[in-house]
C-alpha cells in the first residue's frame, strides 16, 4: 500500500465516492458523540429524559438496542472506542478525504479492521444470539440501524485498497 510520493490526488470534484464518504463519516463523528459517549460515561438511559440527547438514545435502546440501554462493561469498552478512539479517526479521515492525503490509507484498513471484527462479530453476535440472556434480541430493528457501521468501513476498505487511492476515480 505504499504510496508514490510524485502521484497528486485527482480534484474531490472528480472523486464523488470520497465525497460520499467525507458525508457518512461526518455523521459518525455526530453519533460517535451523541451515543456513544453516553453509556461510556455511565449516562442512564434506561429511561425517558427531558434531556434530548439521552431521550433519543433511550428511544434508540428502548425500540431498537435493549443491550445499550443497560450495557455491560465490555460494550461499554466497545463505545468507549467509539467514543475516544475512532472519533478523532473520523474527524482526520474526513479532512484526508477531502485533501485527498494518501497517508490515511493504512489507519483507514486498521480501522475498518476493528469496526469489523468488534462490531460485526462481537456485538451482533450477542445481539443476534443472546447473551447476556436478559436481552431480548430484536435482529430486524438492529440490523436496519446498525449494518451501515459495519459496511461502510468495509466499502472504505474495498476503497483503500489500491496504492494511491485519490489519484483515480473509484
Amino acid at each position: 500500500m505504499a504510496s508514490d510520493p510524485g502521484i497528486r490526488a485527482l480534484p474531490l470534484r472528480e472523486r464523488p465516492v470520497d465525497i460520499g464518504f467525507a458525508l457518512v463519516f461526518s455523521a459518525f463523528t455526530i453519533t460517535s458523540i451523541i451515543s456513544d459517549m453516553l453509556p461510556t460515561l455511565g449516562v442512564d438511559i434506561s429511561h425517558p429524559s427531558s434531556n434530548p440527547i439521552v431521550n433519543s438514545n433511550y428511544w434508540y435502546a428502548h425500540d431498537t438496542d435493549p443491550l445499550f440501554m443497560h450495557p455491560p462493561t465490555w460494550m461499554r469498552i466497545c463505545t468507549g472506542l467509539s467514543a475516544f478512539v475512532y472519533l478523532p479517526f473520523y474527524v482526520l479521515l474526513v479532512i484526508a478525504l477531502v485533501r485527498g492525503w494518501q497517508w490515511i490509507q493504512l489507519p483507514a484498513v486498521i480501522y475498518a479492521t476493528m469496526i469489523v471484527t468488534l462490531t460485526g462479530i462481537v456485538i451482533f453476535g450477542v445481539e443476534l444470539f443472546g447473551e447476556p440472556e436478559w436481552v431480548t434480541p430484536r435482529p430486524g430493528k438492529f440490523l436496519a440501524f446498525n449494518l451501515p457501521y459495519v459496511l461502510l468501513p468495509v466499502l472504505l476498505l474495498i476503497r483503500m485498497r489500491r496504492p494511491d487511492p485519490f489519484s483515480r476515480r473509484f
